[in-house]
C-alpha cells in the first residue's frame, strides 16, 4: 500500500512539475550531463532556463486535468470525492489518502495522461498502473505471478529511459519485489494495510479523554466486545451492530416457493425510494414482452419450435432474418400456441407469461441487486456518485457475441395477471452502438474500452433484467486539442460482497495437462459463503487417498502429495511451489 502510495506521488507531482516535491528540479538537469546522454535536456547557456520535459505537463494540460479530476464521478462506494484534492489555483492536488492514491494509479492514469503525454510515456505508465492492479486483484494466478516479475524489471527500465536518474530512488525499485512476496506469501489483500488502518481508525474514535487515551481505548473496546456477546442472546427482530445491513444489500424477495420454479422470477433485489405508477405504451410494451420470453429458460424449448417451424417454411433464411422473426413474431405465436388443445405446459406460470404482463407498471429511481446499487440517469445528474451505467453480454444466433454498454433511463417492475402474483424488474436503458470502430473501440494490448457517446444502438431493444446488469463507469477523456472528446472509457466495476474464487476441485483428479494449461473455471462467491470446508474437502479426500497405499516412505509421501495423488515418480506436472 504504501510503496504504491509513494511511487504514485513521485510520477504524479513530476509530471505536474509540483515545486519542491517534483524529482524533476536544477540539480536533477545537472546530473543528466554526467550521467546522461540527453542534451535536450540541458540548461540553455543563453537564457539559463531549463527546457521542457516530455514528461511534464505545460499549464494549460495541468488546468485540463484539474478541471477533468473536479468533474470525475465514480460508483458509489468505489472511491472518495476526488474534487476535494484539487488546487486550481496552483494546479496540483493536496490531500490524497492512500486510497485515493491507490484509485488513481490503477485505474486513471491510463485515462488521464492518453492524451496529454507522449505515446512512450503512456505506454510506460499504462504498464505500471497494469502491474499494480494485477498484483492487487481479489484472486491471481500463479503463471500471472510469474509473469509479473519478470514484466517489472522491463517496465521500470522503460522508466528509467524516460524520467531523470533523481527520480529513481529505492521506493521505486521496490515493486521488483512485490511479485516474489505474493508468489511466496499470496494475494496482497490478505497482508496490505488498509484494513489495519481501518481499524486503527475506529479505536482512534473511541478516544474521549485524551488526557488517558489507553483507558477510553481499552474501555470502549471492552464495552464492545461485551455487547458482541450479549448479541447471541437478542431476538432476531433486535436491531443490532453485528444485523445491520450491508451498503448495497439485496435483500431475500425470491419468490421460487410461490410461484413453481420459474427461473426468471427467482431473484434477490431491492428497490429504492418511492414508486410510482404509469402505463406501458405499445413500443414498449411489445419490447419489454418479448425480451422477457425470449430470456426465460422455461420457455426455450419453445422458441426452438419456432424456429424449426420458420427453418422448414423458408429454407433460405439467414441468422439476421431469424433474429429480426423472433422479436417481432414469436410472442403472439407463443400466446396462440398455448391456447392449443395439446400444448401440455410443464407449469401453468408459463400459461400467464404468454399472454403478457399487465400494462400498469412500478417505476423506482433506483435498485439494489448483485451487490450493486443502480441509479436512473436523472436521479444521479446532482449526485456526486454515478451508478447508472450497466453492461450486459449480448446473446442470438449470431457468432459474433459482444458487449452491450448503456445508462439505465428508468427501473420498473412488470406484473403478471394470475395467482400467484409474479413480478420481475427490469431496466429500461439506452444503448451505446455496439459496433467496433465506429461505435466502441478496443486496445488489445492494455484491454482498455471506449464508447462513443455520439452513436446510439439503431434498434429498439432497450430492456434487460435487473439479474444480468453488471456496472460501469463511463470517464471522459482530458483532452487539449479539443473541449469536448466523444468517447467515454469503460471503467468496469465490481461488487463490494464478493470475489472471484476458483471451483473447489479435487487436485488428483485434474488431468496434469490441464492443470498445467490452468483450465481450471472460476466462479463469483459471496464472501459470507466462504468456509474452510472447500479446503478441507480436497484434503480430507486426499488422505483417503494416503490410506488406501499399502507400504511407503517419508520420501514416497513427499512424492506422492507433490504429484497431486498420482504415485509416479515420472510425474513432474506439479512442483514444490505449486504445491
Amino acid at each position: 500500500m504504501h510503496i504504491e502510495k509513494n511511487v504514485f506521488e513521485n510520477i504524479f507531482n513530476t509530471i505536474l512539475n509540483v515545486p519542491g516535491r517534483t524529482k524533476d528540479n536544477a540539480k536533477s538537469r545537472e546530473d543528466l550531463k554526467e550521467f546522461c546522454n540527453r542534451p535536450e535536456l540541458h540548461r540553455d547557456d543563453i537564457s539559463n532556463i531549463y527546457p521542457k520535459a516530455c514528461y511534464s505537463l505545460d499549464k494549460h494540460s495541468k488546468v485540463v486535468l484539474c478541471n477533468w479530476l473536479r468533474n470525475l464521478k465514480f460508483s458509489d462506494g468505489y472511491a472518495s470525492k476526488m474534487s476535494r484534492c484539487v488546487d486550481m489555483a496552483k494546479l496540483k492536488m493536496f490531500g490524497m489518502k492512500s486510497h485515493d492514491c491507490h484509485v488513481f494509479m490503477q485505474r486513471l492514469i491510463p485515462i488521464a495522461f492518453k492524451e496529454l503525454l507522449p505515446n512512450n510515456v503512456w505506454q510506460a505508465l499504462t504498464e505500471l498502473s497494469f502491474f499494480f492492479k494485477d498484483i492487487t486483484a481479489r484472486s491471481i494466478r500463479y503463471s500471472d505471478m510469474v509473469r509479473m516479475e519478470n514484466d517489472i524489471p522491463v517496465i521500470l527500465c522503460k522508466l528509467e529511459r524516460i524520467f531523470p536518474p533523481s527520480f529513481f530512488d529505492c521506493m521505486e525499485h521496490l515493486p521488483v519485489h512485490l511479485a516474489y512476496e505474493a508468489r511466496i506469501a499470496g494475494p496482497v489483500q490478505y497482508r496490505w494495510m488498509y484494513p489495519f488502518e481501518r481499524f486503527l481508525r475506529r479505536l482512534k474514535n473511541n478516544v474521549r479523554n485524551k488526557a488517558r487515551v489507553e483507558g477510553s481505548i481499552s474501555n470502549a473496546y471492552l464495552v464492545e466486545e461485551a455487547s458482541y456477546f450479549c448479541n447471541h442472546y437478542f431476538s432476531a427482530s433486535v436491531k443490532t451492530r453485528l444485523r445491520k445491513q450491508s451498503r448495497n444489500d439485496e435483500g431475500d424477495n425470491s419468490q421460487a416457493g410461490d410461484v413453481s420454479n420459474v427461473s426468471i422470477f427467482n431473484f434477490n433485489g431491492r428497490p429504492m425510494g418511492a414508486s410510482r405508477f404509469r402505463r406501458l405504451d405499445d413500443t414498449e410494451y411489445h419490447a419489454a414482452r418479448t425480451y422477457i420470453l425470449l430470456n426465460c429458460e422455461e420457455v426455450k424449448p419453445y422458441v426452438s419450435i419456432f424456429e424449426s417451424e420458420l427453418q422448414l417454411n423458408n429454407q433460405s433464411i439467414n441468422s439476421r432474418e431469424l433474429d429480426s422473426r423472433l422479436q417481432t413474431e414469436f410472442a403472439l405465436w407463443f400466446e396462440q400456441y398455448v391456447q392449443q388443445p395439446g400444448a401440455n405446459l410443464p407449469d401453468k406460470c408459463l400459461e400467464n407469461i404468454a399472454f403478457g404482463p399487465l400494462r400498469k407498471i412500478k417505476s423506482y429511481s433506483g435498485y439494489f441487486v448483485s451487490g450493486f446499487r443502480f441509479h436512473t440517469v436523472r436521479h444521479g445528474a446532482t449526485r456526486s456518485t454515478s451508478n447508472s451505467g450497466v453492461t450486459v453480454k449480448g446473446s442470438g444466433n449470431t457468432n459474433n457475441e459482444i458487449n452491450y454498454y448503456g445508462n439505465i433511463e428508468e427501473i420498473i417492475e412488470v406484473e403478471y395477471p394470475g395467482l400467484p402474483i409474479k413480478r420481475i424488474v427490469l431496466f429500461k436503458c439506452a444503448w451505446f452502438d455496439p459496433t467496433p470502430k465506429t461505435g466502441t473501440r478496443h486496445h488489445p494490448k492494455y484491454q482498455l474500452f471506449d464508447v462513443n457517446k455520439n452513436k446510439r444502438l439503431h434498434i429498439y431493444e432497450p430492456f434487460i433484467f435487473a439479474v444480468q446488469a453488471a456496472q460501469v463507469v463511463y470517464v471522459t477523456y482530458p483532452n487539449v486539442k479539443r473541449s469536448t472528446d466523444e468517447w467515454l472509457a469503460v471503467c468496469k466495476m465490481q461488487p463490494r460482497s464478493s470475489i472471484q474464487a476458483p471451483i473447489p476441485n479435487v487436485v488428483s483428479s485434474v488431468d496434469n495437462e490441464a492443470f498445467q494449461n490452468e483450465e481450471i473455471g472460476h466462479h463469483i462467491i459471496d464472501v459470507e459463503d466462504i468456509t474452510t470446508s472447500h479446503v478441507l474437502t480436497d484434503v480430507e479426500i486426499l488422505y483417503e487417498e494416503i490410506d488406501e497405499l499399502d507400504e511407503f516412505d517419508e520420501n514416497e509421501l513427499e512424492i506422492f502429495i507433490s504429484s497431486g495423488g498420482d504415485d509416479s515418480e515420472n510425474d513432474d506436472a506439479y512442483s514444490n511451489d505449486d504445491v
